[in-house]
């Protein structure tokens, strides 16, 4: 018989919902036109452009011409940046931008080569030991020439959840366009875009069970903004390229689903959560929890252990049979600790021992139990063998 495999890398990547799958095939075998096609085949695959377009946005709390669907949460929020900071230096209106120090690479290396190769000043926001932005700190960034605001939601390595709706009031207040990368929110928080006040929002279907290649950029009506992917007319003309119909079903099935289990199931993973978060601090010496100790993710627990190298961490616990990340996906195998950790204040040797544990529909109670006998061990014997070479 086979070792069983605990799986605890949900915010890398989650496995197709079952549902979501049958959703799709049809998709892929039968109503197989180009939705900018005419004929039966390209009107039926519009319906279920148009359709899952509706579903999106109901959920998102906005009219379905703000929809946008892309390739992935990566290409959304390059598309936000890029699109919003082009369309106001056009218009003469600035060109400053200010992002938090801890987003998603996929916004600090837009912004980066925003301002490297096209000419952008960008203020990069200080957070917190919690890696927490002070809406106060944004207040205090804003230019005359600032033309955007970019705060994640959620941060993908700590999961600490940041105050977006403030941030978006003091943004409102001085008529700036505020994006906020909702990638790893998509199916745990609330999404509704007037409630958070948010100009531009970025999801990505693979985090909340749904296919990897498809994501979702909300664009509100009248946000200055610049297509980037020129081509033919696909998406109002904001994102050319032939549309992938069977993934944008496959998006708006699971989002659907993730929301209408949303409150159940984030009860659950919270008490899961703190099970293995207060097992792992009473377990393991010099260990620290990442991430804000409440205003967090519920399903998302993240740790420094002083002394060892988190990727080593990861293959100790792969033999055990356990499925982690020591924070960032797009970005593991470097033995340098995250720009998030070192932007938090912790010190190199206890940032390079970092640890994510992100549950899922599939984790028991059970699971947790068998972590928190296999983690102390895998922690001890990496120490000792740390201290033999030294």
């Amino acid at each position: 018989m086979g070792m069983r495999w605990i799986y605890l890398d949900h915010s890398a990547t989650t496995p197709v919902d079952p549902r979501v799958v049958e959703a799709m095939q049809p998709y892929f075998t039968e109503i197989y036109g180009n939705s900018a096609s005419i004929h039966r085949f390209g009107r039926a695959a519009a319906r279920a452009l148009e359709e899952s377009r509706r579903t999106v946005a109901e959920i998102l709390g906005c009219h379905p011409t703000e929809v946008v669907f892309t390739g992935s949460g990566t290409e959304s929020d390059n598309l936000a940046l890029r699109g919003v900071a082009f369309a106001q230096r056009r218009a003469g209106r600035g060109h400053h931008l200010i992002v938090s120090s801890v987003e998603h690479h996929a916004v600090l290396n837009t912004a980066r080569q925003l301002e490297e190769v096209f000419g952008f000043e960008v203020t990069y926001l200080p957070v917190d030991e919690y890696g927490m932005v002070d809406p106060d700190e944004v207040g205090r960034a804003i230019r005359k020439d600032t033309i955007l605001i970019s705060v994640m939601y959620a941060n993908n390595e700590v999961g600490t959840i940041q105050p977006i709706a403030e941030i978006a009031r003091i943004a409102r207040a001085r008529g700036i366009p505020f994006h906020t990368d909702a990638v790893q929110a998509g199916g745990m928080l609330d999404l509704d875009v007037n409630r958070l006040g948010v100009d531009l929002m970025t999801l990505s279907a693979h985090k909340f069970y749904g296919p990897k290649g498809v994501g979702v950029l909300y664009i509100r009506q009248g946000t200055p903004y610049l297509p980037v992917i020129t081509g033919g007319g696909h998406e109002r003309g904001r994102r050319a390229g032939t549309v992938n119909v069977a993934g944008i079903v496959g998006l708006a099935t699971a989002l659907r689903l993730a929301q209408e289990s949303r409150e159940s199931e984030n009860a659950r993973l919270r008490r899961l959560r703190d099970r293995l978060i207060q097992g792992i601090l009473e377990r393991v010496p010099e260990a620290r929890l990442t991430g804000h100790p409440t205003e967090r993710l519920p399903h998302h627990a993240s740790f420094v252990f002083r002394g060892i190298n988190g990727e080593e961490l990861l293959l100790a616990l792969d033999v055990e049979g356990i499925a982690a990340s020591t924070g960032s996906a797009c970005t593991s195998g470097r033995p340098e600790p995250s720009e998030v950790l070192l932007a938090m204040g912790l010190p190199h040797e206890w940032a390079v021992g970092s640890l994510r544990l992100t549950l899922g529909k599939s984790n028991t109670e059970e699971d947790i139990e068998t972590v928190l006998e296999v983690l102390p061990r895998a922690v001890a014997r990496l120490r000792e063998m740390q201290a033999i070479e030294v």
